[in-house]
């Protein structure tokens, strides 16, 4: 495939960020409540706190978007991920890091200065997802999975369970690796219905792996528009100059197909609503280039451009023709972080200390999976995101105590031969 091939996962990447974020934003206009559904109560603003970490978590979005769509490895392929996801298992990670580690995540995540804005940022955001809501899905959990023997600061834990809902599970790494392996793996295909399976590959949890950090989310709603899937035909669609293939493409140009929409000189903008109750309105927004060129958008992507564009848009007749598809997409993401402005996390100079009280631990791995089905009733979403810590070497040999206090053999040898010259036992030591 080739660049032109990321037209899709742009469409996929910025629609989850906006699944997340439309709600909390307040930039952009309503959604067209359908006849059937009652208006539900205005939502309350959002908090400062949780304000800065929706900020902060669609800055990241962007960067991270930025960083995978020219990485060689993911240059010509789909993208589909999580911010909120990694930020979340990202924010409990950072709550136990310090000095250079903890200025680097932050950095990145674009988390606030202040500790407390963050804690009550996530704390009022996850309440808000998993508040429910009658016509569709959303919820999102965090996990904590610590080696039993090991000793965890009751502050770190505390705070991963107080501040970000997370449930904390003993486990034992050390010699039960493969089977705690399976448990973690069996809890995030649970909390996604099944559509994220073996986050944790074989081999990433190992007797070394003191803590998994995972974070859990999964979304599944009906549009307000739905389309017929009488009119949905195969279509093509322009993967290069010259290029094209050969896709099923959902249709709505009646006089009811009323969306949000903006264009500027470069694109097109349209929110497609999903249905609600009294929770969270949910959109996707899909931002369509002019032309083929999908870099002229990837080049000005940033939190601020999106709120803008966004911003712009109003309610209005357009006809949509809008292609099926189903992404499945799974990162390594420790090169990427580590490029992005974090690389002291992933070695041995990491400062987890906040954690364990040493300087023993660093991120072994961050892994990331996500899955979008888009079709003519809506979309379901899922993605998981685990952070694995381990020791940085293998645990310090314990100082030996030789107490020869009960019977032993012993013999005297030749060191370069190995040739043995006397052999005894010393059952009761005599002449002492």
């Amino acid at each position: 495939m080739t660049p032109k091939t990321i037209g899709i996962c742009a469409l996929a990447a910025l629609a989850i960020l906006c699944i997340f974020s439309a709600g909390c934003t307040g930039t952009a206009p309503e959604h067209p409540v359908p006849p059937t559904t009652a208006k539900p109560t205005p939502a309350e603003p959002a908090s400062a706190a949780e304000q800065a970490v929706v900020d902060a978590n669609n800055r990241f979005a962007c960067d991270l978007y930025s960083h995978l769509a020219v990485d060689p490895e993911y240059s010509e392929s789909n993208l589909f991920f999580s911010p909120f996801s990694l930020s979340s298992a990202l924010a409990i990670t950072y709550e136990g890091t310090r000095g250079t580690t903890a200025d680097e995540i932050r950095a990145v995540l674009n988390f606030p200065d202040d500790i407390t804005a963050l804690r009550e940022g996530f704390l009022d955001i996850n309440a808000g997802l998993n508040a429910g809501d009658a016509s569709y899905t959303l919820r999102t959990a965090n996990a904590l999975w610590a080696e039993k023997t090991y000793g965890f600061l009751p502050g770190y834990i505390s705070t991963a369970e107080t501040w970000y809902g997370a449930e904390i599970t003993n486990r034992d790494f050390i010699t039960g690796a493969d089977e705690s392996r399976g448990t973690i793996n069996r809890w995030v295909e649970e909390q996604t219905e099944e559509k994220i399976k073996d986050l944790l590959p074989a081999g990433s949890i190992t007797s070394l792996t003191r803590l998994v950090i995972t974070n859990a989310i999964y979304f599944k709603g009906d549009w307000v528009l739905q389309f017929d899937k009488n009119l949905t035909q195969d279509a093509d669609f322009k993967v290069a100059p010259g290029n094209t293939v050969r896709v099923p493409m959902m249709e709505r140009t009646d006089e009811e197909a009323r969306y949000r929409y903006a264009e500027n000189d470069d694109l097109q903008l349209l929110g497609m609503p999903y249905e609600h109750g009294n929770g969270k309105k949910i959109s996707m927004v899909v931002l369509l280039p002019k032309g083929d060129d999908l870099s002229m958008i990837e080049s000005s992507l940033n939190a601020e451009y999106l709120a803008a564009v966004q911003k712009s848009a109003t309610s209005r007749h357009v006809m949509v023709w809008f292609p099926k598809f189903t992404l499945e997409t799974k990162y390594s993401l420790p090169d990427t972080l580590g490029s992005m402005g974090m690389p002291t996390a992933f070695t041995a100079a990491a400062d987890l200390s906040g954690m364990d009280g040493t300087r023993n631990l660093f991120i072994s791995d961050v892994i990331h999976q996500a899955y979008v089905d888009v079709n003519e009733e809506g979309t379901e979403a899922a993605a998981a995101t685990g952070v694995v810590v381990s020791l940085s070497a293998a645990p310090a040999e314990p100082v030996p105590v030789f107490r020869a206090d009960h019977p032993f053999l012993f013999f005297i040898q030749d060191d370069e031969t190995g040739n043995i010259l006397f052999m005894g036992r010393v059952a009761a030591p005599e002449g002492a």
